[in-house]
Parts: structure tokens; sequence; C-alpha cells
């Protein structure tokens, strides 16, 4: 009897272990095979991403399920189970509402697939980043630190998504300057023109018809008369989110220093301060 008992303890522990090195050893391969063919395929990896994240429950419950079937001390706490099975699954979906929700919202995403991995993606207007990730209760998306913020799918289901790189990678960014009322507007346009079309990462996204029409690849527009400034905005466009910002922040900075050695003046504004005391010193004339 005794020996019995250590025969399925050991079965027990060599299931689990097995399932353990099996889930590992499956993962590796499926996330070497998704490296190597995803792209050669032209297949989005996120199909495969979250059948590696999904290889780890499926083999566990394999393992759980082979257990209870070859251990015949577990027969009673399985009849147990069976027969409370109706309790147990109402307390069983009281407690997993969430996660049912998060995999139900992952099943979602890879159907409909609102993003990839790889995708350049915000949330809300607050989170973004890009998607590394999609597993079966979140999905985790490296932020512009280096950070991995990690969302349950269930969240990202009800939230907002701006996808920058789907369908069509193409940016456009807004480059808006003022200038002084008395600079002169034709040069500050000018000047911001040649910058950005000198600048590497602008693409020409003009069609054949306005090359023949010579509309400038940088269109610049004044865009408002400010209280303090005469606002243009410079349309630049760049292939991709990360290239677009960085154009920007290098034109900002060459702009900058084109307007010092041209005589465009950036202004800021002036504010007039009134002492009350000041005003009570004051007179009122006679009438």
């Amino acid at each position: 009897m005794e020996w019995d008992k250590i025969k399925y303890i050991v079965l027990i522990f060599a299931t689990l272990i097995g399932a353990f090195i099996l889930s590992t050893i499956l993962r590796k391969l499926l996330n070497l095979f998704i490296h190597r063919n995803a792209k050669h395929w032209h297949t989005d990896p996120t199909n495969f991403s979250f059948l590696k994240n999904s290889v780890s429950f499926i083999v566990y419950t394999i393992a759980v399920v082979y257990i209870f079937l070859n251990v015949p001390y577990l027969e009673k706490l399985s009849s147990a189970i069976f027969a409370g099975a109706g309790i147990t699954a109402m307390i069983i979906g009281f407690a997993s509402q969430k996660a049912l929700s998060n995999i139900i919202s992952g099943i979602f995403i890879l159907m409909f697939k609102p993003f990839r991995v790889n995708d350049t993606i915000e949330l809300n207007s607050e989170t973004k980043g890009r998607v590394e990730e999609v597993t079966l209760r979140h999905t985790v998306i490296k932020d512009y630190e280096n950070r991995r913020i990690i969302i349950p799918n269930g969240v990202i289901s009800e939230a907002t998504i701006t996808n920058s790189s789907i369908t069509d990678e193409k940016i456009r960014k807004f480059l808006d300057i003022g200038i002084s009322y008395d600079s002169n507007i034709d040069k500050a346009m000018a000047i911001i023109r040649e910058e950005a079309e000198n600048h590497p990462f602008l693409i020409d996204i003009r069609t054949d018809e306005e090359i023949k029409a010579e509309i400038p690849k940088v269109v610049t527009r004044l865009i408002s008369l400010g209280d303090f400034s005469v606002n243009i905005r410079g349309y630049i466009w760049a292939m991709g989110n990360d290239n677009a910002f960085v154009m920007k922040c290098d034109l900002l900075k060459s702009v900058k220093e084109r307007f010092d050695k041209e005589g465009i003046e950036i202004p800021f504004p002036y504010h007039t301060l009134v002492y009350k005391k000041d005003l009570e010193n004051e007179k009122i004339p006679e009438n």
C-alpha cells in the first residue's frame, strides 16, 4: 500500500514536471518558428503569438486530466467535484468573470485585429507604445521609456485605440510655428518648406498631377492670427510614427536657427502689470 502511494506521488510529480518541460520546449520552438517564418510568409505574427501563449494552458490542462484519470486516490475527490459541479461552476463563474472576459477579448483581438504585434498604438490618448505580445489574458505594450505596460485584454476591448501602423504607415505631422506680426510671412513659409524638404525622413506623397502642377512637397499655410503671433503650419509626412516624431523635433530646431539668421522673430507674450495703488493715486479729471 505504501509503495502504491509513493508510486502515485511520483506519477503526479513526474507528470507536472513533464508538463513544465514540454510547455517550455513548445513555447521556445513556436517562438523560433514565429521569428523565422512570419515575415517570409507575410503572415500576421499576432496569430502565432496568441497560439504560443496558449500552449502552457493546454499542456497543463491535459496533465491535470491525466493525473485524475490515473491516480485512484483522486477518484473520491473527482466524484465530489462532479457531484457539486453546479455549485462549483457557479462559484468559479463568479470568481473568473474578469479572467474569462480577458480570454474572450483576446480571441476577439485575434479575430478582428484592431492591432497586431509590432504596431504602434495609443489607448484613450494616454498610453502609447509598440505592441510586443498578445496573450490569452493581456497585451504587452513597450512604451517610449522602454517600460512594459501590461494591459488586460478586457480593458483594451473597451478602449479607444489609435493605430499608427494599420493599413498605412505614413504619418502626417503638423509643424506649427508662430512669428511676430512684423516678420515677413512669405519668407517664414519658405524657410519652413526648405528645411522640411531637406530632412531625410520626409516622404513625397504628391500624385503625378500635383507634381505637374508644381505643388510643393511641403504645404505651408497661415492658420490663425493670434494675440501675439501669426501662426503658420507646415504639413510634413514621414514613414512611421517614430520617424515622424524625430523629424518634427529636428525641424523645430533647424527652423528656429534659420529664423534667427534670417531675422524672423518668434514672439513671446507681453504682459502689462497695473498696481492697485497707482489707480488709487490717479486723479479724476474735473469737468
